[in-house]
């Protein structure tokens, strides 16, 4: 049976931090950075545990998406990952669903950048695809990241969303979806 823990990133202990990290390395074949390590700290941490060991993570972090002339408070979900030896067995599903759950409790919407490999379980979860245009808010102002397209998904809130209009996100290092 898998146990989902919530934990805020200040409450990991840095030994914690690590156990996490390697998990997430594990599980994306050395295809995961340190930015994109960077992204997934600041928010919550669904941690799922068996038989006292971690087998699975995803974290949700505040970010801002402007759409429709609105700023949109964002659960943003990251980091989704299941050890190599336990997958196929509901662990995803399990982490995926309690960051819904703070997703629909603290935010306007949720969203993240679906891999290939994950956009269907997101897609049978009620996430929907972003049909519009998608763009980053950069220094210069705002930048199209055409190559997102199609990538990213959204969770819809109480907040009304036209799926064929530009989605913007804020900037960061990295990967900025």
């Amino acid at each position: 049976m898998v146990r989902v823990e919530l934990v805020p990133t200040a409450s990991l202990r840095p030994g914690a931090l690590a156990v996490v990290r390697r998990l997430v390395d594990e599980a994306f074949a050395g295809d995961f950075g340190d930015s994109d390590w960077q992204h997934a700290l600041g928010g919550l941490h669904a941690l799922a545990w068996q038989d006292g060991g971690l087998v699975g993570h995803g974290a949700v972090v505040p970010r801002r998406l402007l759409h429709g002339g609105r700023e949109l408070r964002t659960g943003y979900v990251e980091a989704v990952a299941v050890a190599p030896a336990h997958r196929r067995r509901g662990v995803t599903s399990a982490v995926v669903a309690a960051l819904e759950d703070v997703v629909r409790d603290a935010y306007d919407l949720g969203a993240l950048s679906a891999s290939d490999d994950g956009a269907a379980l997101y897609a049978a979860r009620g996430w929907l695809p972003w049909r519009g245009p998608t763009s980053v808010l950069g220094p210069a102002g705002p930048l199209r990241t055409p190559e997102d397209d199609g990538g990213v998904f959204v969770l819809p809130g109480p907040v009304t969303l036209d799926l064929d209009g530009s989605l913007t996100c804020d900037w960061r290092d990295g990967d900025v979806w």
